[in-house]
């Protein structure tokens, strides 16, 4: 069992949390999809499979994947993580006082499991325990809207932790559809018995950050995505903790666009070796870094410049390469659609990604680096990749060589 520990994007990964998908998925319909965030309505018994195959490929390169399902059940052996759980689950301004005190009374009485379960897969009104008396709130919603709403988004578990060197930074996720994520993982954190001594970076309580918005260029060097998901003050708050912890000398503000084909950061660029990016091609010269740096107890704020100039003089080497996602104008942007850029690197150089995107997967090979291969037909439903659906807790480090220049 490894201590966790992350400071970079693509040393050897040793430990990862992974959600495989459940009965949350089988709660989406062409009525509520939307609203929860996904493109279309996944085939479960499929996704689950793909996933299954995805947590094989990592067991086959040495890489601890723990469930977060079972870390969640195992959390909540804790009696007072069960009452931080059911306090998250149970919207009082929503349900009323009598519905809401029913449930709560309800919950406090399953299993660990059966409560896991109703965190993470929600529950419908004609699911709700029975009650003496009448309630408006029960006739006035329909048997099948939901008392607690599912999280399909789980999958994603990038989005709501990320870890900077020892510390965890528990994400403050935008989305309605997804707070409730930050609960969920920030109880794990706080009462599971594998991260007792784990110190924290940022609270979920501060401004939104996700961490498909943040990526680790290199130790001490730090991306963070501006755009649909992560604020300026999310942004600038994360910098300055981890500043005050020393954890970076440098953070890169990168300002995207506000759509729903680049969300996050990872959706547009992520790391495949110490000193390369798979990237879209749209964005290569226009994205811009704005440098954050401590000054004398200060922030120091500068540019915007060039983001691969401004990350390559903070990694300290000559420049960052570049490796396209498709060939072409019109195949790039479909491959990134299909998260053709959102590899997840498990050593530098070696990479899992989607096999639908096989233009950038060959790309990425005529550059040295080995792609793993996994099918994403149902997981990529929710638009998220490889990198979407891990959370590193721990990765070797690179070594004190540092990165070569290129």
């Amino acid at each position: 069992m490894t201590r966790p520990h992350v400071q970079s994007e693509v040393g050897p990964l040793n430990s990862v949390v992974l959600h495989r998908p459940g009965s949350e998925l089988k709660r989406l319909t062409p009525r509520n999809n939307d609203q929860l965030l996904f493109d279309a309505i996944p085939w479960v018994d499929r996704a689950q499979e793909e996933h299954d195959a995805f947590a094989e490929v990592l067991r086959g390169r040495d890489v601890e994947v723990l469930l977060l399902r079972d870390l969640l059940t195992e959390a909540l052996t804790d009696a007072r993580a069960r009452a931080a759980a059911v306090h998250a689950g149970v919207d009082e301004l929503r349900l009323g006082g009598d519905v809401a005190d029913a449930l709560r009374s309800h919950l406090s009485g399953v299993t660990d499991a059966a409560l896991a379960e109703v965190l993470i897969g929600g529950m419908t009104f004609e699911e709700l325990p029975h009650a003496e008396g009448d309630s408006l709130v029960r006739r006035m919603h329909r048997p099948h809207d939901f008392a607690i709403e599912p999280l399909p988004n789980l999958l994603f578990t990038r989005d709501s932790s990320v870890w900077i060197g020892d510390r965890v930074a528990i994400a403050a996720l935008a989305m309605p559809a997804r707070r409730r994520e930050s609960a969920i993982t920030d109880l794990i954190y706080a009462y599971h018995p594998r991260f007792s001594h784990a110190a924290r970076a940022y609270g979920a309580h501060s401004a939104p950050v996700e961490g498909g918005d943040v990526l680790l260029l290199a130790p001490g060097v730090v991306a963070i995505g501006v755009g649909e998901r992560t604020t300026p003050a999310g942004a600038e708050s994360l910098a300055r903790s981890m500043f005050a912890d020393d954890l970076a000398h440098t953070v890169l503000a990168v300002p995207i666009e506000q759509t729903r084909a680049s969300m996050h950061l990872d959706t547009v660029c992520t790391m495949v070796d110490r000193d390369a990016v798979v990237m879209y091609p749209a964005i290569q010269h226009s994205l811009r870094a704005y440098a954050l740096r401590p000054k004398d107890g200060e922030l120091d704020v500068s540019g915007p410049e060039p983001f691969l100039d401004a990350a390559a003089q903070a990694m300290g080497i000559d420049r960052l390469r570049v490796i396209d996602t498709g060939l072409d104008p019109v195949t790039a942007e479909r491959e990134q659609w299909e998260d053709g850029n959102n590899t997840l690197a498990v050593a530098p150089g070696v990479v899992v990604a989607y096999e639908r995107n096989a233009e950038t997967n060959a790309r990425l090979e005529e550059a040295g680096i080995e792609v793993l291969r996994i099918s994403g037909s149902e997981l990529g439903s929710g638009r998220g990749g490889p990198r979407c659906m891990s959370c590193p807790i721990s990765r070797a480090q690179l070594g004190d060589a540092g990165i070569p220049a290129t």
